[in-house]
């Protein structure tokens, strides 16, 4: 009994003074960690979590003490102004330059996370928050350390397509979430297509009456199978514009997307009258590319474009709107005597590049971008409209690779990067030997494959680089059914994203962002999303 006093003795102290250590080796990582002298910062110790400035800082505290409240097992009081207790602190500091920049420092006696905007400060709260156990532990404690990081891109994107498969407020709410943990900013919301139309529209009701569902969807690849359910669904304005502010509040710009001229039956089969043929139409229930598009040679269809888009505008304020321009065969134009005579009209001409179609979508799509550009927004396009002779004012988003991204940058477009060999998170994450359940539309995207894009190569010219404006992932739901399918698709490739999206190129390393991701997947786990093991397998 005397020698068992004598060990517990020993080390009852060690117990006492057990630490777990904050750890700033997150994902992203930030551009620079200086460890400081001293004693860290205890969290036990904290009484509120103090701030100054506005509306958007007093939520950013309450951010803050939502993340902290499984840490410490209790929510910390907000306070605005100065603490006279023990305080983590979050303020505005306007020496600061770069807009989503932050800063932290920690001392023995204080925590204070600092930026240019309220941007800014929200960044560093999610750094803080994945540098913290993602659930309780005794003891917590930050280093002594300064943190000075922005991102690398303005752009940092991720897409989702609800019109082939629906997806409601409360998932699209949690996607959202999903990105604000990983430091995006830009919301890619593809609302319309064959499949199904989603946003309601006041003036064509019947986009959401009709063309909202379809009466059957095949099973499989294009099997000729078809499961006979009636199927559909779509967001109201109100849910939209919820949606928006959701996003919003976790500094998130939502950018929708209403695909033209192509990718188009569902709003044919609503409204016949738009198309070269009068139908009948059909809301498609194969997955694929269809020979009926938008009528370019009728005044109706861009009557009802600029119907369409005026009430987007009404509910999505970003200063993009996504417009497509994919995807859109010429067969129909081809054959319609409207279509021929409005290239006649303009004197549209092949040549050894591009037929006449391929001028009339170009006509399209300057004529939607300038009806955008004088109500105060911008367009942005799928990488086929450099083959459509559009303003360089159109933003090109390139996803046939990345040629068609690196030749419109140094032609002066701004480019968004999402090739699909590195960015579509629809394909597989595991070899094709592996390719069993769940049936996938095909392709091998693995976590390591996403991290070694480059999207702003050095053999592009000083001026080029300047124009690629961001990246972005995306995911498409032929395949993807239901709510845990569309979480493993994405998970953990958006940690691998999230890096392309903010750190300098020099400082990337593979291996060493393996290890960093690791510690996210406690958060995977606390908020019960799924995510794919297959990288880990070995590590």
């Amino acid at each position: 009994m005397k020698k068992l006093s004598l060990i517990l003795f020993f080390f009852l102290p060690l117990t006492l003074t057990a630490q777990t250590k904050a750890d700033f080796n997150v994902v992203p990582m930030p551009r620079e960690c200086v460890l400081q002298k001293g004693n860290p910062f205890s969290l036990a110790q904290v009484e509120c979590i103090a701030y100054t400035g506005d509306e958007d800082m007093h939520r950013n505290a309450d951010f803050l003490a939502e993340y902290l409240t499984p840490v410490l097992q209790k929510r910390l009081p907000v306070v605005k102004g100065k603490s006279k207790g023990k305080a983590i602190s979050i303020a505005i500091n306007q020496k600061m330059t770069a807009e989503e920049g932050y800063r932290i420092t920690a001392s023995q006696n204080s925590l204070c996370i600092e930026g240019a905007t309220p941007k800014g400060v929200f960044y560093g709260i999610q750094t803080l928050r994945k540098a913290l156990p993602a659930e309780y532990a005794e003891n917590v404690v930050v280093p002594a350390v300064v943190i000075n990081d922005s991102p690398r891109f303005a752009y940092r994107g991720m897409h989702l397509d609800v019109s082939r498969h629906f997806f409601d407020v409360s998932v699209v709410k949690e996607y959202i979430d999903r990105m604000a943990l990983h430091n995006m900013n830009i919301f890619h919301f593809h609302l319309t297509d064959d499949q199904g139309w989603r946003v309601q529209i006041d003036r064509y009701p019947k986009l959401t009456e009709v063309g909202a569902y379809r009466n059957r969807t095949v099973i499989g690849r294009n099997t000729g199978l078809y499961n006979h359910d009636r199927y559909g669904g779509f967001f109201t304005k109100a849910q939209l514009k919820d949606i928006v502010e959701y996003a919003r509040q976790r500094y998130i710009t939502i950018i929708p997307e209403v695909d033209m001229p192509g990718h188009m039956e569902a709003a044919l089969t609503a409204y016949p009258e738009l198309g070269c043929t009068g139908g009948p139409y059909e809301v498609e229930a194969n997955w694929g590319v269809f020979d009926d598009i938008l009528c370019a040679g009728k005044e109706r269809t861009f009557q009802f474009v600029e119907g369409v888009l005026d009430e987007i505008m009404e509910i999505f304020p970003s200063e993009y709107i996504h417009i497509g321009g994919d995807e859109a065969p010429r067969t129909r134009w081809k054959a319609c005597e409207l279509c021929q005579k409005r290239i006649q009209q303009l004197g549209l001409k092949s040549d050894e590049r591009h037929s006449a179609e391929d001028r009339l979508q170009g006509y399209f799509m300057k004529r939607v971008e300038k009806y955008l550009n004088e109500h105060g927004h911008k367009a942005i396009g799928w990488d086929e409209l450099l083959d459509c002779d559009v303003n360089e004012s159109t933003t090109i988003m390139s996803w046939r690779g990345q040629e068609g991204g690196l030749a419109a940058s140094e032609r002066g477009h701004d480019v968004i990067m999402a090739p699909t060999s590195y960015c579509y998170f629809d394909y597989y994450q595991v070899p094709e030997t592996e390719w069993t359940k769940p049936l996938l539309i095909g392709g091998y995207v693995p976590l390591d494959k996403v991290y070694s894009l480059e999207p702003a190569p050095d053999t592009l010219s000083a001026k080029a680089r300047e124009h690629i404006i961001g990246v972005q992932a995306n995911l498409w739901t032929e395949y993807i059914a239901d709510k845990e399918l569309l979480e493993y698709q994405i998970l953990p490739r958006m940690g691998a994203l999230a890096e392309l999206q903010w750190v300098a190129p020099e400082k990337k390393n593979y291996e060493q962002y393996v290890i960093r991701q690791k510690r996210l997947l406690p958060f995977y786990q606390k908020y019960g999303w799924k995510y794919s093991k297959a990288a880990f397998r070995n590590k």
